[in-house]
């Protein structure tokens, strides 16, 4: 196909830029908010979008921890901070 390995080495180049900012020594992610209730995860994150402007999403990490019976899934928001 045209075009394609040059959308692959920018694919490529794009994944080692973001894996240099976001390098350990780099900086820490810092826990903005964490919940297991799905509703108030999505409420939080929908008042968070509409009111603060100044965070930088690009460098804002979602985690979703899957739960089973014993353990339940849990939301976690973290924002990169750099050193």
């Amino acid at each position: 196909m045209p075009g394609q390995r040059k959308r692959k080495r920018q694919q490529r180049d794009r994944a080692q830029r973001t894996a240099a900012r976001f390098a350990p020594d780099m900086g820490r992610w810092e826990v903005l908010f964490e919940t297991q209730d799905g509703s108030e995860w999505r409420d939080h994150l929908r008042r968070l979008r509409a009111s603060d402007t100044q965070i930088d999403w690009s460098a804002v990490r979602i985690d979703t921890f899957c739960g089973r019976t014993v353990q339940p899934t849990t939301f976690r928001l973290s924002l990169f901070v750099p050193n």
